[in-house]
């Protein structure tokens, strides 16, 4: 069996999804959603440790990268709607659904959107309306979250300076920022080239005041029993234990916990075995 990614083009509604795929088109599906400033390409060293007998599947978000079209401005709940459907167009069942940063929070509004997978694992990442997000918000290091939120000015001071602004990031919010290679930071940068790019981006910012309104009724609603790992680095800070609380306190029974060691934020990068390793594990024991 090839080890080589298949990348196709899976038409949804208005959009135009850039799909990688690699292993077993039988195997067990995991489909991974980035986070900002990424790509599909930040899994690439998951996907290089991964059983060839699971079905890895790594998708650039709307708008990002070799994706078309977009999602008006940046709703997760909207974005979670397109990975379903990519979800049925590709027939995943037993789905295991994995989101970094941004990614995280579309992978939480489609499970308490949706009954139609296995489980979910987010990785670091607040959730917008779930505690401690107004916390996050409050702490001067998040400065970005403000600034990313303001109307068309992000833009203006970030096109043509992609791979220093985004470098700013990397560097600051990783353990070892060596870890992430020249080609994975210009790989990134290049998915966010086109102004279009830059807009759906920010906009998934831009969005965080609604995600929270969304999230808020959601944990009115009835608790969700689907399988959740919450994973963290042990660089990035914050108390993994105030982060389960919120989860639970917002609805989720079945909550598992790890702390992933010498890792910041980006952590996929950063020690890619040892997150594919618990992702692995969880898949195979959910309730573990």
């Amino acid at each position: 069996m090839s080890t080589e990614p298949r990348h196709t083009h899976v038409p949804i509604a208005d959009l135009s999804l850039h799909v990688v795929e690699t292993g077993n088109p039988q195997g067990r599906p995991y489909l991974f959603l980035h986070g900002w400033p990424e790509s599909w390409r930040t899994w690439e060293g998951v996907i290089g440790v991964a059983h060839a007998d699971a079905r890895i599947i790594a998708v650039d978000l709307p708008g990002i990268g070799e994706s078309t079209g977009s999602v008006t401005g940046g709703s997760k709940l909207q974005l979670a709607e397109a990975v379903r459907g990519l979800v049925q167009s590709l027939g995943l069942s037993d789905l295991t659904l994995v989101g970094h940063d941004v990614g995280g929070m579309v992978a939480y509004s489609y499970l308490r959107q949706y009954g139609d997978v296995g489980r979910v694992v987010i990785m670091n990442t607040v959730i917008p309306g779930v505690d401690p997000w107004n916390e996050v918000l409050r702490n001067p290091y998040i400065w970005h979250f403000g600034l990313h939120s303001v109307a068309t000015l992000p833009e203006t001071l970030v096109q043509g300076r992609q791979a220093e602004y985004f470098n700013y990031f990397y560097d600051v919010l990783s353990v070892d920022p060596a870890r992430i290679s020249p080609g994975s930071r210009a790989a990134h940068a290049a998915a966010y080239s086109s102004d279009a790019a830059l807009t759906a981006g920010f906009d998934l910012y831009r969005a965080f005041a609604q995600d929270a309104q969304d999230n808020t009724a959601f944990a009115k609603t009835a608790p969700v029993d689907t399988p959740l790992l919450y994973l963290r680095g042990d660089g990035e800070g914050g108390d993994i234990a105030t982060y389960a609380q919120g989860f639970r306190d917002a609805g989720i029974q079945n909550l598992t916990t790890a702390v992933l060691t010498d890792a910041g934020h980006f952590a996929q990068e950063e020690v890619p075995a040892q997150v594919w390793k618990l992702i692995h594990g969880f898949a195979a024991n959910p309730s573990k």
